[in-house]
């Protein structure tokens, strides 16, 4: 066994689990969890405030692992994002490498060691993200799609514009974590992962996207954001784009991205600063810079959804 192979086994993973009201599904995931073939891992709950038998559960599942494996902890009741970056900030969760989880999918089993294995050749100092395609199940576990396949590279002008990559499967290594950690608990962030891909793609770090799915995403009517996988979803979302809050999205990374433009690449900062400058300038030029600047989506649906949002003045 190689050296670098014997240190990415033994490299410890902190998995950042945010929970509210989950006993419906979260036996499963923490089931799937300590079946990881990755077996270093802490996992680190913080509870929103849940009134049902979460707390329950999982004090049962510390119960059952190592002593000092399972950390239970108190958010801060401010919605999920915030509650993710609560866990990213606290200083006594410290690891090599970070993984978010949610509280109701399935981990397949090869999920972290997977992960690591695609980032294990990013020297520590560059902030690395990794995300991967999902496998659709509804809620009594059925299998009913895949997510989509995004086959244009990750990067900053993409990150702009959408998130590739769902919380549920990131890992992250520690140059990304300060990187989210310096952001610290804002109540505009739109999402925690969205805002990782963000961060990682813009200060020049290494995005890796895992065409292979890496777990069940469990489809239900308690989730709080849905795969965008269904014309139902893609209709939506339509709404909400002429509704004004894709804007509204934008706004708020506009304002989180200029308390930190000096993390960004020179490249990317030039790249921000011609959107920010092509948003708010009339017709023509407004259609001029958006294309000097380079931003774009993942498919050619969603690159003629910024067209007309770039026409109307909703970006």
């Amino acid at each position: 066994m190689s050296e670098i192979k014997r240190k990415i086994d033994s490299a410890h993973v902190a998995i950042l689990m945010c929970t509210c009201n989950g006993e419906r599904f979260l036996q499963n995931q923490l089931d799937s969890i300590a079946a990881q073939t990755h077996t270093n891992w802490s996992l680190w709950i913080s509870d929103d405030g849940s009134r049902d038998t979460t707390l329950s559960i999982a004090s049962g599942f510390q119960q059952q692992c190592e002593l000092g494996q399972v950390h239970l902890l108190s958010g801060p009741e401010a919605g999920f994002a915030l509650n993710f970056l609560h866990l990213v900030a606290n200083e006594t969760v410290d690891a090599v490498f970070y993984a978010f989880s949610d509280q109701d999918d399935v981990w397949h089993k090869d999920k972290l060691a997977r992960a690591l294995n695609r980032l294990d050749s990013v020297p520590e100092h560059i902030p690395a993200l990794y995300c991967a395609r999902t496998r659709l199940v509804n809620a009594k576990g059925e299998f009913i799609g895949l997510s989509p396949l995004f086959s244009k590279p990750p990067g900053f002008a993409n990150a702009l514009m959408q998130n590739i990559g769902g919380g549920n499967t990131m890992v992250f290594n520690r140059a990304a974590r300060d990187l989210l950690k310096a952001v610290g608990l804002r109540a505009d962030v739109v999402t925690h992962d969205w805002l990782a891909y963000i961060l990682v793609s813009g200060a020049g770090g290494h995005v890796v996207y895992d065409a292979e799915p890496c777990l069940n995403y469990r489809q239900h009517d308690g989730n709080l954001v849905g795969m965008n996988a269904t014309w139902a979803a893609r209709i939506k979302r339509i709404r909400m784009l002429w509704q004004g809050r894709f804007r509204q999205w934008n706004d708020a990374h506009m304002r989180v991205l200029s308390l930190h433009a000096h993390r960004l690449t020179d490249e990317n900062r030039a790249l921000l600063e011609e959107f920010a400058r092509a948003r708010n300038q009339q017709l023509l030029p407004r259609l001029i810079r958006l294309k000097k600047s380079g931003i774009y989506r993942q498919t050619l649906l969603g690159n003629l959804g910024l067209i007309v949002a770039a026409v109307f003045k909703r970006l």
